[in-house]
């Protein structure tokens, strides 16, 4: 009898959980100002300022206040998101975008890093092992009783600079 009864609680919990997410996240979904900020963070200002437009900062910047105008009049004239970068890439070139797309040969632009992250960390491990590889242990010197008495004597002389000081 306790299972169903723990089995509906936890239900609870859960849909209760999935809601907040949903009201979370939905939360100025339909705010212009929400949705202007987000786009001008996705576009770069074609004044050659290399910035994105919503934070064009040079004085006096007429392209960066004709394309905030030209974005606050396609969010109102109710276009969605991809409709309004396409827009912008044909208009200004695929520069305008602060990311570049997933689609051709801009997909080169997301895949290449990690390829030469990866050819560089194989490249970094084969290297190491080849190192390792060759590394063998050195034969064990012969006894030579000339030698040992030379190295007690430096071993002596450089114990009793240490001990006894300056």
């Amino acid at each position: 009898m306790a299972t169903p009864l723990r089995f509906t609680s936890w239900t609870k919990a859960l849909q209760a959980i999935a809601l907040v997410v949903a009201v979370t996240l939905s939360m100025g979904a339909g705010n212009d100002s929400a949705r202007f900020q987000d786009l001008s963070h996705r576009l770069m200002c074609t004044c050659g300022c290399a910035q994105m437009l919503g934070e064009c900062n040079q004085m006096g910047c007429a392209e960066s206040a004709r394309a905030k105008a030209e974005l606050t009049t396609a969010i109102t004239s109710g276009k969605t998101d991809r409709q309004i970068l396409d827009t912008f890439a044909a208009k200004y070139g695929a520069t305008v975008l602060a990311a570049p797309t997933t689609k051709g040969f801009d997909l080169v632009a997301w895949i290449a890093p990690i390829a030469v992250f990866a050819a560089a960390l194989m490249g970094t491990i084969l290297l190491v092992r080849r190192w390792s590889a060759g590394r063998t242990q050195l034969p064990a010197e012969p006894a030579n009783p000339e030698i040992d008495v030379l190295r007690e004597q430096i071993r002596r002389e450089t114990e009793a600079g240490i001990e006894g000081g300056f």
